[in-house]
């Protein structure tokens, strides 16, 4: 018997891979080693012996090959969508339920690195400020409902994203980025930049300048980005050039910089387009005189007269002398800051992020103000502050409805008592029973009270306007005053 096991195990083991084969011969081993055994006892425990074995054996052989077929089943599943994923005109990423990126296309191995292997929330990161709540999100949703859908605001933009539960515990993710930057259409050589040097956008004019499109800062620089005002070599396809650059404007890791090209032969320098920059610049002294700004400054800020208007008369809102700021900003070690200032104009009130650069123009050290329009932030901040306000007015609305409604009960308590003892005859009854209407009616506003600092769920009923508003009617009629009287008239089958 112990040979016949062997050479049909052996026989259908063949067709299975490794390591299937494996494990079933370590466990075939295990029954024939009690073969020797087998001899010594009666054959029918022999024999029962022998079919547990058997029996064990392929049940686990059944659960190996099982396993074996599920990973090959799911390989040709994402082999599958991976093909239909290429052909997405948008980001696609396969995923597992864990958050592992099983298959991107080209488009999201481009625009934000996700490679299978890699986190699906580390890739994102340079695209949403918290990728790992909105995955979390989104997935428990599909999860549900097999899909789900959220228009992500960043900065400066919406992203669409998407989920699909495609079975197997795996998902796929679509992110309908613009793949085009704000600084595409500019006629200035603007690069947009994320972590280690990588180059996430290069507009037109930049690879016009530099005869080729780089994917990384070192492509272009010998070495990382230089600092802001200094004058460097740049890399282009025949030779290089002397530049300069500035920061234009900063989200997190990724930072648009613009790169002018400098003359620095002998004759005289050209004047770069200050004007025409597609963004609200200002030129500062380092006292903090204007000593030039851009079209689309003078627009935000209002009356200037570059020369003559210091940025102290124009903006406020520093806890500290704006002659500091300006200080610290053109200090040698000095990184770009910003600061959120408030414009000083009477039309309207304009809040402003204001981003210093140190750099030396004509010889001179001077101060260069990108700004950026903040308002619409600032006007949000303000909601969320007074959302915090209404919220904090709800708890308390709701502890001082608890206290108030144990005084409301003894008040009603002692007027059913008073009711008890005086009949409808005696002079005193009215107001008792105005007393507990009014006491029933303040019971009622505690009830919305509590319902208002959501501690209590309201239940719609059906109300008899005839009997609310007689009700009402002898509450208004001490408050319309002696020289007004106030009567009711209604519809009988109102």
């Amino acid at each position: 018997m112990p040979e016949t096991l062997a050479l049909i195990s052996e026989h259908s083991l063949r067709k299975f891979p490794a390591n299937v084969r494996l494990v079933a011969l370590v466990m075939l081993g295990g029954a024939l080693s009690f073969a020797p055994f087998a001899k010594d006892l009666p054959e029918a425990i022999a024999t029962g012996f022998l079919v547990v074995g058997a029996s064990f054996l392929s049940t686990a052989f059944l659960v190996v090959l099982r396993g074996q077929i599920a990973e090959l089943f799911l390989r040709q599943a994402i082999k599958v969508m991976a093909s239909f994923a290429e052909q997405d005109m948008f980001s696609c990423v396969i995923a597992d339920s864990e958050g592992c990126v099983r298959h991107a296309n080209s488009r999201a191995s481009a625009r934000f690195r996700a490679f299978p292997g890699v986190r699906l929330d580390s890739s994102l990161k340079s695209v949403f400020a918290n990728p790992s709540a909105v995955l979390l999100r989104l997935q428990a949703l599909a999860e549900i409902h097999g899909k789900a859908r959220e228009d992500v605001v960043t900065v400066g933009s919406t992203v669409p994203v998407s989920v699909f539960d495609v079975g197997h515990g795996l998902y796929c993710w679509r992110f309908k980025m613009d793949e085009r930057g704000q600084w595409d259409d500019a006629d200035v050589p603007v690069l947009t930049h994320g972590r280690n040097g990588a180059l996430l956008r290069v507009n037109g004019a930049a690879e016009s300048l530099l005869g080729f499109r780089p994917e990384t800062i070192e492509q272009v620089f010998a070495t990382e980005l230089p600092p802001a005002g200094e004058i460097v070599r740049a890399e282009t396809a025949d030779t290089s050039i002397p530049v300069t650059v500035c920061e234009l404007s900063r989200s997190g890791s990724v930072q648009d910089t613009l790169i002018l090209p400098v003359n620095v032969s002998a004759g005289p320098a050209p004047e770069a387009p200050f004007d025409d920059l597609p963004v609200p610049l200002m030129c500062l002294s380092l006292d903090g005189q204007i000593k030039e700004v851009n079209r689309l400054a003078a627009k935000l800020v209002g009356d200037i007269r570059p020369g003559e208007t210091n940025v102290a008369q124009i903006m406020q809102g520093l806890g500290y002398p704006i002659h500091e700021w300006l200080a610290r900003s053109a200090a040698d070690d000095a990184v770009p800051c910003s600061e959120f200032l408030r414009l000083s104009r009477k039309d309207k009130e304009v809040f402003v992020q204001v981003t210093l650069s140190k750099v030396v123009n004509k010889g001179e050290v001077c101060l260069i103000a990108v700004l950026n329009d903040a308002t619409e932030l600032k006007t949000l901040e303000a909601q969320f502050v007074q959302g915090q306000k209404m919220q904090a007015v709800g708890q308390l609305a709701g502890g001082v409805a608890h206290d108030f409604n144990n005084l409301l009960t003894a008040i009603s308590g002692h007027c059913d008592l008073l009711l008890l003892r005086h009949d409808q005859n005696d002079p005193n009854y009215g107001d008792l029973v105005q007393i507990n209407q009014n006491a029933n009616r303040a019971a009622a506003l505690v009830s919305q009270l509590l319902a208002f600092s959501r501690k209590q769920t309201l239940q719609p009923e059906v109300l008899d306007l005839r009997d609310t508003i007689s009700d009402l009617i002898h509450l208004l009629n001490r408050l319309v005053g002696e020289k007004i009287r106030l009567i009711l008239s209604h519809d009988p089958v109102l």
